[in-house]
């Protein structure tokens, strides 16, 4: 049986956060933009034409005024959760589909105010209280009648039990966020909600799979899905403060080993460990002439495993010496940024093995020489060799600047060299005539390699060559563009190289083995 639900929608409250955000006046004509197109855009702008999905430039040509900003989800939901905490305190059990639009179920509170109406009004009140008003409220059977009651409310509006299908019928078939399903219905001529209630039931299921059976019992006013409130998680956090601030790392690192194992214990004793932790330091202000405190510096740490407390300890030091703050430090604060169950990271009946000891070792030379000393490889993405490899510190699960499984046109295809060569070794490449081969700026040889003459070789025979295959990169930088000729060259002494020309010769990038 479907369940009566309150939904709560504040329109265009990504806008709100952004402009929040930004310091502005959410008044203002206001476009938030992601991949380069309009997602979404405050009312003025709406009134001046501006639309979601169009691109920038012609956003702005129908508005002059258009104040661009960025899409960040982090400040939507860093926005939203003071407003959330204000409206659990009133009525519990919210679950929030996503900021500015939460659904809850509507019998508890509906008895307790008074009925449905009354209960709707009163969480419209701690919404605005809370700083979020001009928000609306739809009631109805499930929560997708709900929210399409909420987004044609004025404030409110409830639509009576066992009227959800009435109430939708009328509504495009958009409206269901299912994009593909949409278009094949507006092909057949099915456009509305109501029309696609009328549909067989089996001849939906057999015609558009699960995703159209789920669709058709929604546009019927039979909702299957059940409201699922958050669990507001436990504060977790450790603060310690120092007062008289402190300045020396061994004396911060010394006074935060109690706070480091309570922190780690608090977590052990509901059965967790702590795979991902967030830093923070609290320095003086050493611009203000009061001392104001509030100079910040905020960093979170992987870990392979999980957090000792004398990896956490290590993980402060790092930071202090890394952060160069200049400044006493009054307060640290522990936050775990990841969990786990205890239950994923228990050792072995014979201990950890070989794995474990490697850790604890490298973990050690960490601690001597610096967080930086130890690295690890990472996969990355790239045109040349050397930029598919990045290095990461030990420990750390750091994701590279550049997708490895992006497409990234002019790569060579096939296996990769065995030996990358980062200091780009100077050779000598020359055609049966002893000639040195040269390209030229379309990318044709002057002759046949020949002769391949490498540092601390003697010249060998070129027996094969395949290429020159050009790449040219960011061409609008004179800084970072790059712009070369690369070919393969395979030697009568068992040798292969993958070598570039470019302004200044050849060189080998690569050697196969």
């Amino acid at each position: 049986m479907t369940e009566r639900c309150l939904v709560l929608w504040c329109p265009d409250w990504p806008v709100r956060a952004a402009a929040e955000e930004a310091g502005i006046d959410e008044d203002l004509p206001i476009a938030l933009v992601e991949h380069g197109a309009v997602h979404a855009c405050s009312p003025a702008a709406r009134a001046a034409g501006v639309q979601r999905g169009l691109k920038v430039r012609e956003a702005q040509s129908r508005c002059a005024a258009l104040v661009v900003l960025p899409l960040e989800p982090a400040v939507d939901a860093r926005r939203f959760e003071p407003v959330l905490a204000a409206l659990e305190e009133g009525i519990p059990s919210v679950q929030v589909v996503r900021p500015g639009l939460v659904v809850i179920r509507a019998a508890g509170p509906a008895r307790f105010f008074g009925g449905e109406e009354s209960a709707a009004g009163e969480a419209l009140h701690l919404l605005a209280q809370a700083g979020a008003p001009g928000a609306r409220a739809g009631i109805a059977d499930g929560p997708f009648t709900a929210e399409q009651a909420a987004r044609a409310a004025d404030p409110i509006l409830v639509v009576p039990p066992g009227r959800s299908a009435d109430f939708l019928a009328p509504l495009p078939v958009t409206v269901l966020g299912l994009p593909t399903l949409a278009g094949l219905l507006a092909r057949l001529g099915v456009r509305t909600l109501g029309g696609l209630a009328a549909l067989p039931e089996g001849s939906v299921r057999d015609r558009f799979g699960p995703e159209g059976e789920i669709a058709h019992r929604v546009a019927a006013g039979l909702d299957p899905r059940r409201v699922l409130p958050r669990s507001v998680p436990d504060d977790r956090d450790r603060r310690q403060a120092f007062e008289p601030p402190l300045e020396r790392i061994d004396e911060i690192a010394f006074t935060l080993k109690r706070t480091a194992e309570a922190f780690i214990a608090d977590l052990a004793g509901d059965l967790l460990v702590c795979t991902a932790l967030t830093v923070e330091l609290t320095a003086d202000d050493p611009s203000s002439a009061s001392g104001q405190r509030g100079r910040r510096h905020r960093r979170t740490w992987l870990h392979p495993r999980s957090f000792t407390p004398l990896d956490v300890i290590d993980r402060v030091r790092w930071q202090l010496a890394a952060a160069e703050l200049r400044a006493p430090v009054v307060e640290v604060l522990l936050h775990p940024e990841a969990v786990d169950e205890a239950a994923n990271h228990e050792q072995g009946l014979w201990g950890g093995g070989p794995g474990e000891r490697i850790h604890h070792a490298l973990s050690r030379v960490q601690s001597l020489l610096g967080h930086e000393a130890v690295v690890t490889p990472i996969l990355s993405g790239g045109r040349l060799v050397a930029d598919r490899t990045a290095f990461a510190p030990w420990g750390e699960q750091r994701r590279p600047q550049r997708a490895p499984g992006a497409p990234w046109p002019g790569r060579l295809p096939g296996f990769s060299p065995t030996a990358v060569l980062g200091e780009r070794p100077r050779v000598v490449v020359q055609d049966p005539a002893g000639r040195d081969v040269a390209v030229d700026e379309r990318g044709a040889i002057s002759g046949p390699p020949a002769i391949l003459v490498t540092p601390g070789r003697a010249a060998t025979r070129v027996e094969a060559w395949a290429g020159p295959w050009p790449i040219e990169e960011r061409w609008w930088d004179a800084a970072a563009a790059v712009r070369l000729q690369r070919m393969q060259v395979a030697c009568s002494d068992g040798t292969a190289w993958l070598l570039a020309h470019d302004d200044s010769g050849w060189w080998a990038e690569a050697k196969y083995d």
